[in-house]
């Protein structure tokens, strides 16, 4: 399949085309302000769909939307019809077309011109209005708060909040390409607005306090529930925006005789993560919990546990290493230890249940 899509080297249009290059099946043409009328009538002829991302949002002279957005859509329209092939054709329009202003009206504009083609040519339209798009690669400071607040959060710099209670609606751009290429591949009926989900709304404060929680996380080291939903697709906002001299952070490191403990991630229901090590023939542990539970997995030499019941006092003992990967639970109420029998330094990775508190920390001492 070959796809044409104008507007290639925009905010949408770059995800776009990374998305597809990910594919064997597709060739693309890509369209930008560098290109002229005449290429883009030179691969019409080859193109099996078309992605019209092109336009114009933020222009100097109002006039501009007439002529970024109207204009040059019927001059698509006008070409695709030429070509006498009913090409299909996804256009990005805004939830603004519904709006009495200068940009709504011009993107509302270019859906009337693009509906006329599908009448007269039979090509299939689908037009998505959009709402405030985010994602990585999104320009900073030009119409998107969230671009705006991620770049300047992710370096240390003040955003600016006029009302914390302003609503913005967003839609994340890799649900918005998951669509496009749904779309392409056949699977979206044509339709005059077609909305893509799904959509969040959020206070500018609600966004402001969410990326201050995922700049904060490196000090505190609690990660939000970012595996899920919008905090997900913001975190990978957000991540994407840091400068690369801020690809990485440092954590403490506690050190005894024995070894040294660190702590890496912390969750706000799911505990938190951690690793030790410990020199030939050390012991750690020698304690037991009543609720706290914990897994431990060998990365690195070879670990004898240990393990007593509190009450019955009967004992158990099991080994384990590095080199075959095994993951051993404490059970509440035995209490355990572990000891290093290799030659040379231990390395555990170790989970617990919930993150340690000093207050309540469920840990006892008791030899095994």
């Amino acid at each position: 399949m070959k796809v044409l899509i104008t507007g290639a080297d925009g905010f949408v249009g770059k995800n776009l085309v990374a998305h597809l290059s990910e594919r064997d099946d597709i060739d693309v043409f890509k369209f930008t302000r560098a290109n002229s009328i005449n290429q883009l009538n030179d691969w019409l002829p080859q193109v099996d769909f078309i992605f019209h991302l092109a336009g114009v949002n933020r222009p100097l002279d109002p006039v501009e939307f007439e002529t970024g957005n109207v204009d040059f859509t019927r001059t698509l329209c006008e070409a695709i019809a030429a070509t006498g092939n009913p090409i299909p054709v996804l256009y990005t329009s805004s939830s603004q077309a519904e709006l009495d202003n200068p940009y709504g009206v011009s993107k509302y504009g270019a859906e009337r011109a693009l509906l006329r083609l599908a009448s007269i040519s039979g090509s299939k339209v689908h037009l998505l209005r959009l709402p405030n798009v985010f994602g990585k690669w999104a320009r900073p400071n030009y119409n998107s708060v969230v671009a705006t607040f991620c770049h300047n959060v992710a370096r240390g710099l003040p955003i600016q909040i006029n009302d914390p209670s302003a609503k913005v609606t967003l839609v994340y751009i890799d649900d918005v390409i998951a669509h496009f290429v749904e779309a392409m591949d056949g699977k979206v009926a044509g339709d005059s607005a077609i909305a893509v989900q799904p959509q969040y709304t959020i206070t500018v404060g609600q966004l402001a306090d969410q990326l201050a929680v995922f700049r904060d996380s490196r000090t505190t080291l609690v990660t939000d529930t970012v595996g899920i939903g919008l905090t997900r697709a913001l975190y990978a906002t957000y991540i994407s925006y840091l400068p690369p001299e801020r690809f990485s952070y440092q954590v403490p490191k506690y050190s005894d005789p024995r070894g040294v403990f660190v702590e890496m991630l912390k969750t706000r229901d799911s505990g938190q993560f951690s690793f030790f090590t410990a020199h030939p023939g050390i012991t750690r542990g020698g304690h037991y919990h009543h609720s706290k539970t914990e897994k431990f997995l060998v990365i690195r030499g070879k670990a004898r546990f240990g393990f007593r019941h509190i009450v019955t006092g009967e004992s158990f003992e099991l080994c384990t290493s590095g080199e075959t990967p095994e993951i051993v639970e404490t059970v509440p109420g035995w209490t355990h230890d572990i000891t290093n029998i290799g030659e040379g330094e231990m390395i555990v990775m170790l989970w617990a249940n919930e993150i340690f508190d000093r207050a309540r920390p469920d840990t006892y001492a008791c030899p095994v």
